[in-house]
């Protein structure tokens, strides 16, 4: 089984150094295992594809997701370049994997100009105190619509 991982490891490392070599993204990789079988892959497309939620997780997620028929990779495992950031860290646990590898922590992302610091700051800080600026607007049609959901019997819970 550590063999495995060893492999799959080093697919999204390699998925990383295509990405970055051929200028798409910075360098991250990441692959979505299910029985021993890659159910996606991703490198980081953000500066490609001129959309900043395209880190290399996100879009393994959503091969995944996709070639599943599902929005839950439950029973997969991550294998990522490095330690996830905080948008990906919250794509991984909406999505419900088993286990995630990586092989570069934070610290080695900071390093190379990838510092997420900041952000895993911010998320700890009231709304009214974060650096870009974030105010409470209340709609009480957007709380009905909560109050809908909450009743509705025929939902998807996810």
């Amino acid at each position: 089984m550590e063999n495995n991982h060893t492999e799959f490891i080093k697919v999204a490392v390699q998925l990383s150094k295509e990405g970055s070599e051929n200028n798409k993204g910075g360098p991250f990789g990441c692959v979505v295992v299910k029985d021993g079988k890659i159910i996606g892959k991703g490198f980081n497309q953000v500066t490609s594809s001129n959309d900043p939620t395209a880190h290399a997780e996100v879009v393994a997620i959503r091969e995944a997701c996709k070639n599943l028929g599902s929005f839950q990779l439950t029973g997969c495992e991550i294998f990522t370049s490095c330690e996830p950031c905080p948008m990906c860290l919250g794509a991984i646990y909406w999505s419900r994997p088993d286990t995630v590898y990586f092989a570069n922590t934070r610290n080695d992302a900071a390093t190379a100009g990838f510092d997420d610091a900041f952000i895993y700051d911010e998320i700890n800080v009231l709304p009214s105190d974060r650096k870009i600026k974030m105010i409470h607007l209340p709609d009480k049609g957007a709380l009905q619509i909560f109050k809908d959901w909450i009743a509705r019997t025929d939902k998807t819970c996810y």
